[in-house]
């Protein structure tokens, strides 16, 4: 029987042993969008450790947030996303100059239900680029591409 737990922030968080996970993560408020070469920061972020610590089916960096589509091989959930998180802010700063916190405290994640919600949260992740920016083509911080 798989294992289950839940705890509150500003938001709650469930917990499923065995789960895959819709996370969303967002820019601070305080910071300015996201720029080209830092979304590629994030986004190598993010796939570090795919296939050791975690799997990622889906997964896209914008301007102003963050979609994953993950399931933990290793480890909490909030561990993992605390770690991309904690990795991609201390970058940032370094590299780009940012400063003050980068990220909003809090994440939203989403126990993925069923084959059908995985299905809709995959093409949520694919079209997010071109729902906010119609008719952009290869938008490169995205997989899969649709």
């Amino acid at each position: 029987m798989p294992v289950f737990r839940a705890y509150r922030l500003q938001l709650p968080h469930w917990r499923l042993e065995g789960s895959c996970y819709f996370v969303t993560f967002r820019v601070h408020w305080s910071q300015p969008e996201l720029g080209f070469e830092e979304r590629t920061l994030v986004e190598k972020s993010v796939l570090f450790g795919d296939g050791k610590r975690h799997h990622i089916d889906a997964h896209v960096v914008m301007n102003d947030h963050v979609h994953v589509l993950v399931r933990p091989l290793a480890g909490e959930l909030e561990t993992l996303v605390h770690s991309w998180k904690s990795f991609s802010a201390n970058r940032l700063q370094r590299l780009f100059g940012r400063r003050g916190a980068v990220w909003q405290r809090e994440y939203f994640d989403r126990v993925v239900r069923d084959e059908a919600e995985w299905l809709e949260k995959m093409a949520y992740i694919a079209g997010n680029p071109v729902k906010r920016w119609p008719g952009v083509v290869d938008y490169p911080w995205v997989f899969p591409r649709i």
